[in-house]
């Protein structure tokens, strides 16, 4: 790590201290609960491996394999898979074996198959998670480890547990993890979000006028647009569902360096698998038919009216013509960075060493999002320190702030983080030259349970 300014020092000092307070503060566990959670998934565990053990799939593993049968291998289980079902290399790609990754299962509509994805998701939510918070409880309390010396992209870490990768995406695992993390009596859990950092930060370095204008205009909609182009579709058929996976399958996608050979593929599940609707009804793979789509296609040389051709071609749009100024950018940050054989951030760090093109590209992004939200979190533990006042940082995500925040405090707790992340934040980095935004979500029964608030 190089700081090649005094501010930059500043700020990772500055940071160690308040994340030992936050450290110290710790977030309340329910106990109770969180034991009682831990035994019902030992048994789910148990159950689930009697039917896997009863299903004649694992009859015929043991029987091939005898005292050498696995569960857990998954050479086994692509063994098995062939000799079963069916499924050899041919069924799937010619030149290559047949993939027993989790994506791979996920595919196949097996019983036996099913009821293992859940008996290994249910394993690590047992083992990592809620086995691993409970080693670390002091006296109903959780302290975890945030670091700012591990990570090269110069953002956080945590450990003891990993207190930034409690799962949220899958809502069962999700809600029976966070369910156990609750306020103090009296107090509300308050969690406070940057909105789309990445993305403004991002635009604070290539400043392309398209990308500002969709920033500084509520009126535009960057991802309702890509989904408009990703799916063939007028504005008025853009479902809320819709626009997520365009969102997150082609528009982030494409920031973050992917490309349509692996764009194409995840919108085509989405698009066949999840029966996704317009607004008016109709099936978006139905949609897509009368549009002359009827199939995923190649990704070397697709042919038209594929959609990997389609996607192709909406990802060339996205850089020639919507953001070219964004694209030039990219490509002659790169080229100094071979050059050089380094990089400084807009937060005043280098980072030199031997990078992919895309982590040369994403990386001063995401160390320059998670400098905010640590500049913020600093701001906000002096003002409590300063105002004597009883809310308690708890925890930190890349982008968030979690507090736990006495009911009489509560309001005047979310208007100063307000002004310290909207307005103090971009009067402090003067190169930041788009707004800033923040989403509040308070709980005062669990974390899981918390609710948007207005501001």
């Amino acid at each position: 790590m190089q700081a090649t300014t005094k501010d930059a020092y500043r700020l990772m000092h500055n940071g160690a201290i308040a994340f030992s307070q936050m450290e110290a503060n710790g977030i309340r566990i329910d106990v109770d609960l969180l034991e009682k959670t831990t035994k019902n998934v030992a048994r789910k565990i148990r159950s689930i491996q009697v039917e896997l053990e009863e299903d004649d799939l694992w009859k015929q593993w043991k029987k091939t394999y005898k005292s050498k049968a696995n569960m857990g291998s998954r050479y086994q289980m692509a063994d098995m898979l062939n000799k079963v079902h069916g499924f050899t290399k041919s069924n799937q790609d010619p030149d290559k074996k047949l993939s027993v990754d989790e994506k791979a299962l996920l595919e196949l509509d097996i019983p036996f198959i099913k009821k293992y994805l859940r008996m290994e998701k249910l394993k690590k939510l047992h083992g990592t998670y809620l086995k691993g918070i409970h080693k670390e409880i002091c006296d109903g309390l959780l302290h975890p480890s945030f670091n700012l010396h591990l990570v090269k992209t110069y953002r956080s870490s945590s450990d003891k547990p990993n207190f930034q990768n409690i799962p949220i995406r899958d809502p069962k695992i999700g809600k029976l993890i966070r369910s156990c993390f609750i306020p103090r009596p009296g107090r509300v859990l308050a969690e406070i979000d940057f909105g789309s950092l990445e993305v403004r930060i991002a635009s604070c370095y290539h400043k392309d006028p398209v990308m500002l204008e969709y920033i500084r205009d509520p009126s535009k909609d960057m991802h309702r647009d890509m989904a408009m182009e990703c799916f063939m579709l007028p504005q008025e058929e853009i479902t809320k569902e819709i626009r997520f996976y365009a969102k997150n399958q082609f528009v982030f996608p494409s920031f973050y360096g992917s490309y349509y050979g692996l764009m194409a593929p995840d919108l085509w599940d989405s698009v066949t698998k999840t029966k996704l609707i317009t607004t008016s009804g109709v099936r978006l793979r139905d949609h897509l038919k009368k549009k002359g789509i009827t199939r995923l296609g190649e990704k070397k040389d697709p042919r038209p009216r594929t959609f990997m051709h389609h996607i192709r071609e909406v990802e060339e749009n996205l850089w020639k013509k919507r953001f070219p100024i964004y694209d030039k950018w990219r490509w002659d940050w790169w080229k100094d960075y071979q050059e050089r054989g380094w990089f400084n951030t807009l937060t005043g760090f280098r980072e030199l060493g031997v990078y992919a093109k895309n982590d040369v590209i994403n990386h001063p992004v995401q160390c320059v999002a998670f400098h905010c939200l640590l500049w913020s979190l600093i701001e906000v533990q002096r003002w409590l320190n300063k105002s004597d006042k009883k809310t308690l940082l708890v925890g930190q995500i890349h982008d968030s702030i979690i507090a736990d925040v006495p009911e009489n405090e509560l309001e005047e707790y979310i208007s100063h983080v307000l002004e310290v992340t909207t307005v103090d934040l971009p009067q402090h980095w003067k190169w930041i030259i788009v707004p800033l935004e923040v989403e509040v979500e308070t709980s005062r029964t669990n974390w899981w349970e918390k609710q948007k608030v207005k501001t």
